[in-house]
């Protein structure tokens, strides 16, 4: 029996489904829903050649009388310009009504941009410049940029949660960085969740680490010194407790059966989408050095693994946030699978700091703890860093980062 049902009790979109198979979901809310003939689908790389996803999808909205106009498979991390632009004059040109992506969070962020590119009849890197957000995140130069009007419906593949907000993140061939796209760009209006299909789709590594990122939501949103309320506070707490057993008991789950642990993950990452995203809260470095590290072929997901830890010890150490994370510390400690976690790695439970059971968290999960497990050298820390302090949640991290010295201290933990 489907749920169907608005994400977030406080907006009526997006919307979710979840408890029927995909193709199923899918062709129900193109036509019932959102009343699309014409579907451009954005499908990962990965899928398209190694299941029988996308042909699924293709069967059943045939059968709905639902063209695919077009189809894009794969894009590359990061969601180049270049890419969204090819894409959006595919679009145009096949009069797409809907846009439906399968897949990770980079799919989702270019379908965003696209479907925003569509309405403004962006056609150039110099279209989307006056799209974006300026350096200090100012206002877009664009006057009066037009919402979005392709609406897009996703199947998110990983945990990142990126297909809950009006936001996206987008990298510039030319220049590297990367970039924010924020209202009127618009989500997507119906997310479909299948646990059955990222159970034996998605890699471990993929999924685990995306969820690493939703934690990520929920801790610098908890530790946020600015915009919380007790909504976000008892969201991000929520999240946390199902997001942080569900992907410890992914982990052990090596045959993929467990699929009530990958539908707990997944409305895990909803609630922590919905805590990031109420009131007005500033998330912190973690979030802002990542959006940096991503042009440097670190995944989104990854970004999170190394650099959480280091930005709680950093705030710690600095008197930002200490009783919040005091009390985040004792709230993952009374969580039975974390206490087993915490013995099992030795940790003394009296005398450690939030940063402390985050490692040893993602060291459980078997993720990457360091720039120098991804490759990543001495040589990048400067530009990387001078590029972190362009980002507002760099900004608005609890120490607020103004130099890069700040921003190098951090990153010497994890080098």
């Amino acid at each position: 029996m489907e749920t169907f049902r608005p994400a977030f009790v406080d907006r009526p979109r997006p919307l979710l489904s979840y408890g029927i198979p995909f193709p199923e979901a899918v062709s129900r809310h193109v036509v019932d829903t959102f009343n699309a003939q014409r579907v451009y689908i954005i499908c990962s790389g990965s899928l398209a050649k190694n299941t029988d996803a996308l042909d699924r999808i293709a069967q059943t909205l045939e059968r709905v009388k639902v063209s695919i106009v077009g189809r894009r498979i794969g894009m590359k991390s990061h969601t180049l310009w270049s890419e969204v632009l090819e894409i959006t004059a595919d679009a145009r040109a096949c009069e797409a009504d809907l846009i439906l992506t399968l897949g990770g969070g980079t799919l989702t962020d270019g379908a965003k941009v696209i479907s925003f590119a569509l309405a403004n009849d962006a056609k150039t890197f110099e279209d989307l410049e006056t799209l974006c957000m300026g350096p200090n995140q100012e206002p877009p130069s664009a006057s009066n940029p037009r919402p979005s009007a392709v609406p897009i419906v996703s199947i998110p593949t990983t945990l990142s949660a990126g297909e809950y907000s009006n936001f996206a993140g987008a990298t510039n061939d030319n220049t590297h960085r990367k970039h924010s796209f924020q209202a009127p760009l618009r989500g997507p209006q119906l997310v479909v969740l299948d646990p059955q299909l990222v159970a034996f789709t998605t890699p471990e590594s993929v999924w685990l680490s995306t969820g690493v990122r939703a934690v990520d939501h929920c801790v610098e949103t908890y530790c946020a010194i600015k915009g919380t309320t007790d909504d976000s506070d008892q969201l991000a707490l929520k999240a946390l407790g199902n997001l942080v057993p569900g992907l410890v008991r992914c982990r052990h789950d090596q045959k993929g059966e467990d699929l009530d642990a990958r539908l707990t993950c997944q409305l895990g990452s909803v609630d922590a989408m919905a805590a990031c995203t109420s009131g007005r809260v500033q998330l912190g470095a973690s979030h802002g050095i990542g959006h940096q590290l991503g042009p440097l072929g670190v995944g989104h997901g990854e970004t999170s693994c190394i650099l959480l830890p280091a930005v709680c010890k950093y705030n710690a150490k600095h008197n930002a946030n200490n009783e919040r994370q005091r009390q985040l510390r004792d709230f993952l400690l009374k969580l039975p699978i974390v206490d087993k976690v915490a013995e099992s790695r030795g940790l003394n439970k009296e005398s450690v700091d939030l940063g402390d059971v985050l490692d040893a968290l993602f060291r459980e999960l078997g993720m990457p703890r360091s720039l120098g497990d991804l490759g990543i050298g001495r040589d990048k820390l400067d530009g990387l860093a001078e590029n972190s302090l362009k980002d507002r949640w760099c900004v608005s991290n609890p120490v607020s980062l103004k130099e890069k010295a700040q921003v190098l201290e951090i990153l010497e933990q994890v080098v």
